[in-house]
């Protein structure tokens, strides 16, 4: 959202006071930011109690910054905590998950005892296989009950997974093998999307090409194609896993003992292993998942619209929904897959009660018109929840509006990988909303927006957004690199995590994110580094130097605009450029992913640099969002930057 956007709603002072429907019924009561506030240990402390523990914990709290323990002499399992305490307690006939395919009429129900089952033969398999607690094993999955069996039951055993999202490179994919040592891979043949098969196995064979310690592959059958075979390695699952025992006795770990690790992109070309333990993890995706989604288990269906591969799914369709014993839609496709009004129709059939997801795809459902949801009954939702971006006002309304049938709160939630779970969030019942604004933090969650000098700002002002207190669910650090995990989140404003985005401070007091402040973009809710993109770009053998920004995008919230110089002449550059730009967009989405593929590419004799030969990209920024330019005094050549400010109009630009 622009500055000018922002400034423009907030003149409107459009306030949606708290739901009337809500008030009396809702988990969270106003008392509970008192509460909170008064003592945030203990609070934390009595949101634990939600976990079924081997030996309860003692301690709460053990904070030497950036190092964090919570409940650290309490032992449990993640897995025992998410499927097997409902059947003990009488809960196994309830559906954990409604598994939707990506094709129209495919679908399973899966009961909590199904999955208490499935889990078992699937650790018991692994254990064959030669997993054991501490080792690293990468999962990557199509949106399958598989891919969260597999977490379920690699957790259960001590050792810790690393989702990889199913759409990222084979590069991408080794990357990760690699950093985190795995030496065991799940995957499946392929995957569907918009009933057309899309090969895994494939990727996973070129990613192993570089990593040879990987010595297990455990392969699904989803689609059925032909796939390379390494006899000893790989391994189908219904060969391993179905004939093994559904029993098995799980192990109790420590609190902090490791639960994942992902992947977030950073400041630099590698990516950053974030990595989250067990206790903490699950005492705030679970309160959370309670408290902003005001989760009834005995009526609710509940649809987070996320990949597992992004921590949205780790902790909204995995571990918070599972420790409440809810029941979920898990979905398989695309918004269009079957149709542009197939959401809806999920939503009708299985008489969804909350829906949670990305701004991008409200927008892309706003373009394909009002007359699709309404041709549906959505009455059975009962609250709405955006996550991944700051969302425009106008897709919030829309939402609200064409959605939520002005009947539904929007509970608009911003965190991040690295905090683990929701941070800043209106709670149905008790906040009022306004379209756009993620308006208060979270009780037990200390936030504040300050200046360049570490200083809180007043209302009506903007700012950096630091978190001043450790939380339950934070990361415990980079993956085998403790410095940059210092440096990236601590070292800015000493004595706080500082999160790399903006926001702002309206008249009331309530927040509102204003994104990046950093050079990691925000596409579609997924975060890409510019060093990354443009590493990708000058691997091509024809590019000899790339810049790449981020800029403004009325669909994803921000589009990669990629400002390309060539080793061949100027004169040869432009003999065939479109082609050439088509294979430059091909080689990022093959070396990274074909979400990281550049809205826009344009070719151009030279960048702009300073005269220490510092790519100036805030200029690049500027002519990316047609801005006027800023102060060129201090280029080489001045004329370069009103030359590629010609070359962006006159060649639009390049989409799928």
């Amino acid at each position: 959202m622009t500055e000018a956007k922002l400034e423009a709603w907030l003149d409107e002072k459009r306030v949606f006071p708290p739901s009337e429907s809500f008030v009396a019924n809702a988990n969270a009561k106003p008392s509970i930011y008192d509460e909170a506030k008064a003592d945030p240990e203990a609070w934390w402390r009595k949101q634990a109690e939600r976990l079924v523990w081997d030996k309860k914990p003692t301690s709460t709290l053990e904070w030497d910054l950036p190092n964090a323990k919570w409940f650290s002499d309490g032992t449990l399992n993640a897995s025992v905590n998410c499927v097997d305490r409902h059947v003990a307690e009488g809960r196994g006939d309830k559906v954990a998950y409604y598994w939707v395919a990506d094709a129209d009429g495919e679908s399973r129900t899966i009961t909590y005892s199904e999955l208490q089952k499935l889990v078992a033969k699937t650790a018991n398999a692994l254990v064959e296989l030669g997993v054991k607690k501490g080792d690293r094993v990468a999962i990557y999955m199509p949106m399958i009950p598989e891919a969260v069996i597999a977490m379920l039951a690699v957790v259960r055993l001590g050792a810790a997974h690393s989702v990889v999202f199913g759409g990222f490179s084979a590069d991408a994919l080794s990357s990760r093998i690699l950093d985190s040592d795995c030496r065991f891979v799940i995957t499946a043949d392929g995957a569907f999307r918009r009933g057309a098969p899309s090969p895994l196995k494939s990727a996973v064979d070129e990613a192993l090409q570089s990593c040879p310690d990987v010595k297990t592959v455990l392969v699904v059958r989803r689609t059925g194609g032909d796939v390379h075979w390494v006899e000893g390695r790989d391994y189908w699952w219904h060969d391993v896993v179905d004939r093994q025992s559904d029993q098995h006795t799980p192990e109790f770990f420590p609190a902090e003992h490791t639960l994942f690790l992902m992947y977030t992109s950073g400041t630099t070309a590698k990516p950053k292993g974030i990595f989250h333990t067990t206790a903490g993890y699950l005492t705030q995706c679970a309160a959370t998942y309670h408290y902003i989604f005001d989760v009834k288990p005995e009526t609710d269906v509940l649809w987070t619209a996320a990949d597992i591969g992004w921590i949205t799914g780790h902790s909204y369709i995995v571990y918070g929904p599972l420790v409440l014993g809810a029941t979920q839609i898990m979905y398989e496709g695309l918004p269009d897959s079957g149709g542009r009004d197939r959401w809806w129709r999920i939503v009708e059939q299985f008489k969804a009660t909350v829906l949670y997801t990305a701004p991008t795809t409200i927008r892309t459902l706003m373009k394909w018109g009002d007359e699709l949801p309404k041709s549906h009954d959505l009455s059975s939702l009962r609250l709405l929840g955006t996550v991944g971006e700051p969302i425009n006002p106008e897709a919030w309304m829309w939402y609200r509006e064409n959605v939520g049938r002005n009947n539904c709160p929007i509970v608009d939630t911003w965190w991040q990988t690295e905090t683990g779970a929701i941070m800043i969030t209106p709670l149905p019942g008790i906040t009022a909303t306004k379209p756009g604004a993620a308006m208060t933090p979270f009780p037990g969650i200390s936030a504040d927006v300050v200046d360049n000098e570490g200083n809180s700002v007043g209302n009506g002002e903007g700012g950096y957004l630091v978190i001043t207190a450790p939380w339950p669910s934070m990361t415990r650090g980079i993956y085998g690199d403790p410095a940059r995990f210092k440096s990236t989140y601590w070292d800015r404003f000493p004595g706080m995590y500082f999160a790399g985005d903006g926001a702002k401070r309206d008249e009331d007091g309530d927040l509102w994110l204003l994104g990046r402040i950093d050079d990691v973009m925000n596409i579609s809710g997924h975060r890409l580094s510019t060093t990354e993109v443009e590493h990708a770009l000058v691997g091509h053998p024809a590019v000899a130097e790339a810049a790449v920004v981020g800029a403004t995008d009325d669909t994803t919230g921000q589009a990669i605009v990629a400002f390309v110089t060539l080793k061949l002449s100027a004169e040869d550059a432009t003999k065939d450029q479109s082609h050439l730009v088509e294979e430059l967009r091909q080689h990022v989405a093959r070396v990274i992913s074909p979400i990281a593929k550049p809205r826009q590419i344009i070719l151009t004799p030279d960048l702009p640099k300073t005269r220490s030969g510092k790519i100036m990209r805030r200029l690049l920024r500027d002519v990316a969002e047609n801005r006027s330019l800023g102060d060129v005094t201090t280029l080489m050549d001045p004329t370069v930057v009103n030359m590629i400010s010609g070359l962006m109009q006159n060649e639009g630009t390049s989409e799928d």
